[in-house]
């Protein structure tokens, strides 16, 4: 079947009374026959039947045997890294959300793990990069926020001529455009928050994989670590699933429309899109994917430019987080990757004048109209007069 109808009809909930939506199992413990005889489920942090079902249909949705979902994208990326020991090493990509870096930063290697970051759209400088005691590789692709893009494929085959598992974060594209470990990928993480809630309303997280081993590795530390997506939030996340397909179908087309936009502007400097076909990228994402995603970002060349094009889109709410119906807008060097710890700015930080947009849902006639006024009524003065002499 398609992805839009395996979103909309996932295997059967097991309801015995034939319920169209699953019911929520919204307890925290089961009950036994006996003593010494456990049935599927008997507390809800080491597994519950909404869980279990929403965990099925993200694994079949990425092509996956198995899936863990955790109560955040970043507790499944803190799963990821308990597959590392001390003495070990994480290789990442040098364009990560700065949730990701803190985490490494500031609490991986307090265990005696060593964490690199590599341009992984580079190729030589990730097969250079890689060691003896590298046993993990994360990266993005499409990167957050740069929109930087790996050759998922080769890298695949670097990893495995190294035994070091790889691990891709999906979040930026879903399974509907990118799936990763039919690539060759071992683990695919999502912040679920992202595209597969996509309604704003979830806090949420999934680690998927082929390998029963590594799944059992991963799925320990979710019951032991107490990480676990709760029964409703697991719920809501299987009802959001069920419009995956159509909402990145509407979002996707409508980005393309709006990068094109932003490019014939005079006041934008760079646009960042992997959809264009003037992104390095391209065409390695092309053969990898099937669509640009929903978020963009460019730059203007002036930090206090940037700012007041974002406060003055009223279309698009000033938040943090993309992949939801409603378009947002940010400057991640303040905001989403506020938190790349100090001593790594200025290798890891994203541009200051970097404007990041997710687009939603809403008509992009709309959304241009909004963004061209913005950018309008913020240009440099000088831009304007030179524009309004041109004319003359």
């Amino acid at each position: 079947m398609k992805t839009a109808t395996r979103c909309v009809r996932p295997e059967s909930n097991g309801d015995p009374f034939g319920a169209i939506s699953p019911p929520i199992y919204q307890t925290a413990t089961f009950r036994q026959e006996s003593v010494d005889e456990f049935g599927e489920y008997d507390y809800t942090r080491s597994g519950n039947p909404t869980r279990s079902l929403v965990e099925r249909q993200i694994a079949d949705l990425e092509g996956g045997k198995h899936a863990s979902a955790f109560a955040s994208g970043m507790a499944a990326i803190a799963a990821l890294t308990r597959l590392v020991s001390t003495g070990e090493e994480i290789l990442c990509g040098s364009d990560l959300y700065g949730g990701t870096i803190r985490l490494l930063d500031q609490v991986v290697q307090r265990f005696g793990i060593g964490v690199k970051y590599v341009d992984t759209s580079d190729l030589d400088s990730v097969k250079n990069a890689i060691t003896p005691q590298t046993k993990l590789l994360l990266l993005e692709s499409p990167t957050n926020p740069l929109l930087r893009i790996s050759d998922i494929e080769a890298i695949a085959s670097l990893t495995r001529d190294s035994d070091v598992l790889f691990a891709v974060d999906n979040s930026m594209l879903s399974p509907c455009l990118q799936r990763p470990l039919a690539l060759g990928a071992d683990l695919v993480v999502h912040s679920a928050t992202k595209f597969l809630c996509g309604h704003s309303d979830v806090t949420g997280g999934a680690v998927v994989t082929n390998d029963p081993q590594l799944h059992a590795q991963i799925a320990f530390h979710q019951n032991a670590e107490g990480a676990g997506l709760a029964p409703f939030e697991s719920w809501l996340l299987h009802r959001g699933i069920k419009t995956l397909d159509l909402r990145v179908e509407r979002q996707n087309n409508s980005a393309l429309t709006i990068a094109k936009f932003l490019t014939g502007q005079r006041i934008v400097k760079n646009v960042y899109y992997p959809g264009l076909a003037t992104h390095p990228g391209f065409e390695i994402h092309a053969r990898q994917a099937t669509g640009g995603g929903a978020v963009i970002s460019f730059t203007t060349g002036d930090p206090s430019i940037s700012k007041r094009i974002v406060e003055s889109c009223t279309l698009f709410d000033i938040a943090v987080s993309f992949g939801s119906v409603g378009s947002v807008i940010s400057m991640p060097c303040t905001m989403s990757h506020a938190s790349v710890p100090a001593a790594l700015r200025e290798k890891l930080a994203p541009p200051s004048d970097l404007i990041r947009i997710s687009v939603g849902i809403e008509a992009v006639e709309d959304l241009i109209a909004n963004l061209e006024n913005a950018l309008e009524n913020t240009e440099p003065l000088s831009a304007v007069a030179a524009s309004a002499s041109s004319r003359i």
